[in-house]
């Protein structure tokens, strides 16, 4: 092979290259929205059938999840800043963000003093639309555990105790997967962009 012949083959491998890189990034793109404050996920994650409570003291499963957008968030009533700060943001985001049939649903990280009553009166207090879901501990740890979220106890002095949690925000698409991630701090303008950006997507996701 002559030094020219060598190159040529530089040369196209260089072509190629370049040629690769682009359709790799094109579909990358159309994989999914870019967010600004989130991640949108490679592929959608199922999160498997569950069984909790609602604030009427019904039985919650995955299958009220089907048929709409959904934003998830793991909390707790007694959290004393990061819970009231994130439903706070999420009131704000469900409105601005004007999303068709969102729901935002707030699951519970302290069933031992969230019950169904209590949790519907804290989470109405920042939206009468959002549904607080509790159940038993088994429960809640294997959802968690799907969601990937951290929770542990924290014992305080004179017998009181607070949970450390994951603060991340999920959104699931209409056949209740998760589709995105997002993260604290919530800027609710971007927020609210970065929804309508993946509302097109949420229906047609595979």
């Amino acid at each position: 092979m002559t030094q020219r012949d060598s190159w040529i083959l530089v040369f196209v491998a260089a072509i190629l290259a370049v040629c690769g890189g682009y359709w790799l990034a094109r579909e990358l793109d159309s994989s999914g929205p870019q967010l600004a404050t989130g991640t949108w996920l490679p592929r959608p994650r199922e999160i498997g059938d569950f069984r909790l409570i609602d604030g009427h003291e019904q039985p919650f499963t995955l299958q009220q999840l089907e048929g709409r957008p959904t934003l998830v968030f793991f909390g707790f009533t007694h959290c004393p800043d990061v819970c009231p700060t994130t439903l706070a943001a999420l009131a704000q985001l469900k409105k601005r963000a004007s999303v068709a049939a969102l729901q935002v649903v707030v699951v519970s990280v302290d069933p031992a003093r969230d019950t169904a009553p209590v949790l519907a009166r804290y989470v109405h207090a920042f939206d009468p639309t959002f549904i607080g879901l509790t159940g038993d501990p088994g429960s809640i740890q294997a959802l968690t555990r799907r969601f990937g979220i951290a929770v542990s106890r924290v014992d305080l002095p004179g017998g009181d105790y607070t949970m450390d949690h994951s603060a991340a925000v999920f959104l699931l698409d209409t056949h209740a997967r998760i589709v995105a991630v997002f993260t604290p701090p919530f800027d609710v303008p971007r927020f609210a962009q970065d929804l309508r950006a993946a509302a097109p997507h949420l229906a047609a996701s595979s």
